[in-house]
């Protein structure tokens, strides 16, 4: 399928609840959702009237502006996943509004700043890895149980579980902590089941990653901005495979726009694989394969060298 430009309206009349779009690649997904014309409804917990425990000036007002000006409908409600009130509520506002949900992006995560690198389960932090759980896993559930029947109304429905790394990377791999591997390995086994019910009701689930994300908290660790991030690079030279949020946006925009997208249903994916598969880039024109850099280049211990994979 040859890539659709930005302003290809193929998602126009579409509608679409990013949860979890304040920043990082909920935002990116949101973004280029609108870029396709659809409206596209952005939830989170940090709004401009108060932030979460991220403790971040991004807010979900942000997030829905750039939507609508990107050329969609981004429209913000304040909602935290853990509180199935809250979801509910946000849901049956869909259902009021639109009537119908075509799209539904569990990006809901929150736990950068709870779990501790390579630290075993029994010196990590208990309090902070069960929060981490709780953000990462029940979040997805919570929201599925309420969008799940509003997205079946209509056929053709699908679902997008974010994580971090494909299922074959992470199938072999101890991926940072206990707590975080857990979590990870929880989401992608949530579209494979996912998959398994949705399928036979006309709808797609799938799981989806993406690279090294430059997100607005990894650009500000590395004490860089977008225009400036191969700065980086003196110090991370792997940093050369990132990519930015708008990619793995681009990916889910195909995917929502594919007609044929039951063909992926209940598999893992990557923005890199997928721009193989659908044909867009990065911003910069750029197809970075992150996950496939990582088998070959990164994990052996081979010297930075994007040649082939970007």
């Amino acid at each position: 399928m040859p890539e659709a430009q930005p302003n290809q309206r193929t998602l126009e009349g579409k509608v679409a609840l990013v949860a979890g779009a304040t920043r990082g690649a909920g935002r990116g997904i949101a973004v280029q959702l609108g870029a396709r014309g659809a409206t596209v409804y952005v939830s989170g917990r940090s709004t401009r009237g108060r932030r979460s425990e991220y403790d971040r000036p991004e807010t979900i007002e942000e997030t829905a502006e750039l939507v609508t000006a990107a050329g969609g409908l981004g429209i913000a409600v304040v909602a935290d996943h853990l509180v199935p009130a809250e979801v509910e509520a946000l849901v049956r506002r869909i259902d009021a509004e639109q009537g119908r949900l075509h799209l539904l992006v569990n990006d809901i995560w929150g736990g950068e700043r709870l779990f501790e690198w390579d630290s075993p389960v029994w010196e990590h932090d208990l309090d902070n890895g069960l929060r981490l759980l709780r953000l990462a896993v029940e979040t997805h559930a919570i929201t599925s149980h309420y969008a799940l029947p509003l997205l079946l109304r209509e056929p053709g429905g699908l679902v997008v579980e974010m994580t971090d790394g494909t299922a074959e990377y992470n199938g072999t791999r101890y991926r940072n902590s206990f707590f975080y591997d857990i979590a990870k390995s929880s989401v992608l086994r949530m579209a494979f089941a996912l998959g398994h019910e949705l399928g036979p009701r006309g709808a797609t689930a799938v799981a989806l990653t993406p690279g090294w994300l430059r997100s607005e908290m990894m650009l500000d660790a590395f004490g860089v901005t977008e225009a400036t991030w191969r700065d980086a690079l003196a110090k991370v030279p792997h940093f050369a495979i990132s990519e930015t949020p708008s990619y793995v946006g681009r990916a889910v925009a195909s995917l929502a726009a594919d007609p044929d997208v039951s063909r992926w249903n209940g598999e893992s994916l990557s923005s890199g694989q997928l721009a193989g598969v659908y044909g867009f880039t990065d911003l910069d024109g750029s197809r970075p394969d992150a996950w496939r850099y990582m088998v070959e280049v990164q994990d052996p211990g081979h010297p930075a060298d994007t040649t082939g994979y970007r």
